[in-house]
């Protein structure tokens, strides 16, 4: 297979360093432990909040309804908060945080930039303004979460649209695009903002902060078939990745036609993303850190990083959320953990690894 025959070629031209001891098996042992650490954070998830629960009546409740059994050897109180809130709730922590990670790890391959993250192209901007419109009309109109999918596909559309130069899209100038699209829809949420009303504005500023408050089995139903989808489908053009991260006239050299390629990927990895920040809203860092992260315990190959990004981005946010929930006696939204975690990370590679990932 082409992937196979150029993989180390990739590697070197790529300049990270080779680590002859991570084989294969050892890499796919990481994997599973982090599928493990997964486990581990969902089952925590499940016990702890403002009403604490024994990790047997999790397992009980969980059993009975995964087999369908009687749930009237349940209370109706364990069974609403494990089974209808805290239970999607965390399928959707799984969902998003493996979405937004994934992305990360497609577009920092297709642009070569380890700081690019999956808002680069105005998603996050285009979701906002969506979801302003929605919480203003949505006596009117559509509901929040359409709104906020529909801008943000269409503020990515507009990047890309807007980068295409003779039938060429350069990094540089969709990266551009990407920050054009982002300022003008930043400036059309700050004048939805000015013109809402309090409870409006109210609703508006808690949903920029991003949460899980309202998770449903609706919306792991709308979201976790479509990253599932997406998960396999990146996965099996791993190989593709590779060697569009090497640059253009890499690619076109060894058969494939970055394009093509880069547009298939950044299609997919964008759905992902504006179904995940319409849902749950703008929750940062996680689509930056997790690729970094994966990256240095597997090295640069997407075969193995991409569901390492998912596991991690999985873990990272049931963490987030659990701590969003109980460190206080009002839950935190969780884009404030996830920003407070992630900038003395981000301060870290700069001081650790900056040379390397600014060039």
């Amino acid at each position: 297979m082409l992937a196979e025959r150029h993989i180390n070629k990739i590697i070197d031209k790529l300049g990270y360093e080779r680590h002859d001891d991570f084989s294969e098996r050892r890499k796919i042992f990481i994997i599973f432990i982090l599928l493990g650490l997964v486990i581990l954070a969902g089952v925590i998830s499940l016990t702890l909040g403002a009403y604490n629960i024994s990790v047997d009546l999790v397992y009980k409740t969980l059993f009975i309804h995964l087999t369908m059994g009687d749930i009237s050897s349940i209370s109706k109180l364990h069974n609403t908060i494990i089974w209808d809130i805290r239970f999607p709730r965390l399928i959707l922590a799984i969902s998003v945080g493996g979405a937004l990670a994934i992305a990360g790890a497609v577009f920092q391959s297709v642009f070569r930039n380890p700081l690019v993250e999956p808002y680069i192209l105005g998603v996050s901007s285009g979701a906002a303004f969506g979801a302003a419109l929605g919480i203003l009309f949505h006596s009117i109109f559509f509901s929040i979460q359409i709104f906020a999918f529909i801008f943000a596909t269409l503020a990515v559309v507009f990047a890309y649209s807007l980068a295409r130069v003779r039938g060429q899209t350069p990094i540089v100038t969709l990266i551009l695009a990407g920050v054009i699209v982002g300022s003008i829809f930043s400036a059309l949420v700050s004048f939805l903002k000015y013109i809402a009303n309090d409870s409006a504005l109210r609703e508006i500023v808690f949903w920029l902060m991003g949460g899980f408050y309202y998770a449903s089995w609706n919306d792991v139903i709308m979201l976790t078939p479509m990253v599932l989808i997406g998960l396999i489908i990146l996965w099996s053009l791993a190989w593709k990745l590779n060697i569009l991260s090497m640059g253009d006239e890499e690619a076109r050299t060894l058969g494939v036609s970055p394009e093509k390629n880069k547009a298939i990927v950044i299609a997919i990895a964008t759905a992902v993303t504006a179904f995940s920040v319409s849902l749950v809203g703008i929750i940062a860092w996680v689509g930056l850190m997790m690729p970094h992260a994966s990256r240095l315990l597997l090295g640069p190959d997407n075969r193995f990083v991409i569901p390492a990004c998912f596991l991690m981005g999985a873990f990272y946010l049931l963490v987030c959320d659990t701590l969003a929930r109980t460190i206080t006696m009002t839950e935190i939204p969780i884009g404030i953990i996830t920003s407070l975690l992630g900038a003395p990370y981000l301060c870290y590679l700069l001081r650790n690894k900056g040379k390397s990932i600014l060039g």
